[in-house]
């Protein structure tokens, strides 16, 4: 949290911006962000917990494909629309990323040369069209 006491600074570099930084952040993750998604996930996780056993062996010992799996729980959503399984998709994703099936796996951020690109035409690129 800001503190108004203390200047605000950025990895020890004065960034009196910051106050305005963290209020943006805040005004964006409103409606960008929803935290009883990650409420509803740790929940999940603690039920499979108990109903098939640690991650860590499940996906650490690759018993268990996490993203066979999470696939499978995309498959269930596109047929029932319970977005129940939207949560399990996205905890066998986090168990992917803790517990990855590939050897060389690594996090690297990308520029957007770099990314996966999305299907269909964003906001911001139909704003830029129209003018």
């Amino acid at each position: 949290m800001y503190d108004s006491h203390r200047p605000p600074t950025y990895h020890g570099i004065p960034n009196p911006e910051r106050k305005t930084i963290t209020v943006l952040k805040n005004d964006i993750l409103k409606t960008e962000y929803d935290k009883d998604v990650d409420f509803k996930r740790q929940n999940l996780v603690i039920q499979s917990y108990f109903k098939y056993g640690p991650a860590k062996n499940n996906f650490g010992e690759h018993l268990v494909n996490a993203l066979d799996t999470m696939s499978q729980c995309v498959c269930k959503y596109d047929q029932t629309h319970n977005k129940e399984y939207l949560l399990d998709a996205m905890n066998y994703l986090m168990f992917e990323y803790m517990y990855p099936s590939y050897k060389d796996a690594y996090f690297k951020h990308t520029d957007s040369d770099e990314s996966a690109g999305i299907v269909g035409m964003s906001y911001n690129e139909i704003k830029e069209a129209s003018k």
